[in-house]
């Protein structure tokens, strides 16, 4: 897929908005008919734009009160070192997320838990298990300020492109 569009950016961000619309109330918010709004999002849906539809679950009211932001360092930096190491993040559920990193640590990651009860248990049996792993930095998160998902993609678009269609 080359760049966005007007029209791409307008659907993109109505279905971060609400992605349980239909075609046609997705076509009357961004001013496109019902087929080609519906090519337009299986067209970025087959390019990897759109990754996939989810639900946003409120953490707390599913008793993940703790987030802890983490910042690991590894040993070795060997790719066999690296891949085992993220595929073991990859596998622990409460890593929600992780960034490989510059700066002090090789690593951050996001870790959901109950409670600090909760976080001690993951940091002894999954943490410091981690492949690799030499030092463990934890900052527990008091409040969380902004935690929004919808990626501004209005930044990232083209303005020249965005009269024109894509091809």
């Amino acid at each position: 897929m080359e760049s966005l569009d007007r029209h791409d950016v307008a659907l993109l961000n109505e279905l971060q908005r609400d992605a349980r619309q239909t075609v046609q109330q997705l076509a009357e918010r961004v001013g496109l008919s019902g087929t080609p709004c519906w090519k337009r999002v299986k067209e970025m849906e087959a390019a990897g734009v759109i990754r996939g539809y989810t639900a946003l679950v409120d953490r707390e009211k599913v008793g993940l009160q703790l987030c802890v932001i983490a910042e690991l360092n590894l040993t070795r930096h060997s790719g066999d070192d690296v891949g085992r190491f993220e595929q073991a993040v990859m596998d622990a559920p409460q890593i929600v997320s992780c960034w490989a990193t510059t700066g002090q640590a090789d690593y951050v990651i996001k870790v959901l838990v109950p409670d600090i009860k909760g976080y001690e248990q993951f940091l002894h049996e999954t943490a410091f298990r981690l492949p690799g792993v030499t030092h463990v930095r934890s900052s527990v998160v008091l409040k969380e300020v902004k935690a929004e998902v919808r990626l501004p993609i209005e930044a990232a678009a083209d303005p020249a492109e965005g009269r024109g269609r894509r091809r």
